[in-house]
């Protein structure tokens, strides 16, 4: 079984509703989620906020971190994931879980920061958490890297 169907099925015994916010991934990690059979009793939407303007206006990240720090920094991973539990809402319901990647997949880096840095943020009614790595690799075997880091830590989150 994979990590995203695993977590669609922690998710599912919950009755938990998951919305996904996605930089460098690009969509990876939803379309990953929506591979498993059945995903639509759980997903309710996902976000590609690549450009760091839309991590502000679509996911309400704040913009005064985002002018300190750039956008691959932990807490907008963290705010992200938090954000899109709204982006998504259904009815004013907000998602349950909110999962997010923000990072560097190269070749090369805006900031300064090294090629392969990734931060990933799960938000959900157990509580929030970042992960931080460095993947080594080219662009697509670091997005690849962040797509299992995401669901991995997502899964290990639902079933503490």
């Amino acid at each position: 079984m994979s990590a995203a169907s695993d977590v669609f099925e922690e998710l599912r015994s919950r009755g938990w509703t998951l919305g996904i916010a996605e930089s460098l991934t690009g969509g990876a990690v939803t379309a990953e989620f929506v591979s498993v059979p059945g995903a639509s009793a759980v997903l309710l939407g996902g976000v590609v906020a690549y450009a760091t303007p839309v991590k502000h206006t679509l996911l309400g990240v704040d913009g005064e971190l985002l002018a300190a720090h750039g956008p691959v920094h932990p807490q907008v991973a963290l705010e992200m994931a938090d954000g899109v539990r709204s982006a998504v809402a259904v009815d004013g319901r907000r998602a349950d879980a909110g999962l997010s990647t923000t990072g560097i997949a190269g070749p090369d880096s805006p900031d300064g920061q090294p090629v392969g840095t990734v931060h990933i943020g799960v938000v959900t009614p157990l509580g929030e958490r970042t992960a931080a790595f460095l993947f080594s690799g080219d662009r697509a075997q670091i997005r690849a890297q962040s797509v299992q880091a995401a669901f991995s830590l997502l899964r290990g989150i639902l079933r503490e």
